[in-house]
């Protein structure tokens, strides 16, 4: 592993920045990427296991991809999985609770340096959070189905946003957005191509 990119990693661990999360810190470090995920936040699973999108979310957000001919654990050796924030937020009435913009900022600084060290071609963004903070779009149907042009830490990129994979989000049970959701997937299928492999380029869907 790059030892700036080790480097970084040693100090995203180690950071405890944020009073009211529940460390340590996950993400699903890939060095050599050349694309990223960005979630919202790890949930309590996530936090118990050290994994991002460890449990039911993440088995549906996987599907989506293994329509593509990317399985979970071949998408896990090639794409750098990082979140808004890094640590679990904790539970409110109704769910987890949505980080604070003070822990948005704090958790900002590890963003921008891993894609500065990654310098990725594209972006995934999961859900409204994720799409916000890097285009700037925290409506879904503004959002997913278009490829997106992005600058944030000097860096260049194109942005593709996902919905949330979350079983309490009904936003896929309109027929609209899940059409939204299959151009997304097709334009990251198309991305990927070039960047993955062969895999991706003779896989149906």
């Amino acid at each position: 592993m790059d030892r700036d990119f080790a480097a970084h990693l040693e100090k995203l661990f180690a950071c405890r920045a944020c009073p009211n999360v529940i460390g340590p810190p996950v993400t699903g470090a890939v060095a050599n990427a050349r694309v990223m995920l960005v979630g919202q936040a790890p949930g309590v699973h996530e936090a118990e296991r050290g994994r991002p999108f460890a449990y039911t979310a993440g088995k549906r957000l996987f599907s989506w991809f293994e329509v593509l001919g990317l399985d979970e654990e071949e998408f896990r050796r090639r794409v750098h999985i990082a979140a808004v924030i890094r640590c679990f937020p904790g539970k409110v009435a109704g769910g987890d609770r949505v980080p604070d913009a003070t822990e948005i900022a704090n958790c900002a600084a590890h963003l921008d340096r891993e894609l500065q060290l990654i310098r990725p071609k594209l972006v995934i963004a999961v859900g409204t959070l994720a799409s916000q903070q890097l285009i700037g779009i925290a409506q879904l149907k503004d959002a997913v189905g278009r490829l997106h042009k992005a600058t944030r830490a000097g860096v260049s990129f194109d942005v593709v946003v996902l919905p949330h994979p979350s079983g309490r989000s009904t936003w896929l049970n309109k027929s609209e957005n899940a059409a939204l959701l299959k151009k997304s997937l097709k334009l990251i299928k198309k991305a990927l191509s070039p960047l993955v492999g062969e895999r991706v380029a003779r896989s149906d869907g």
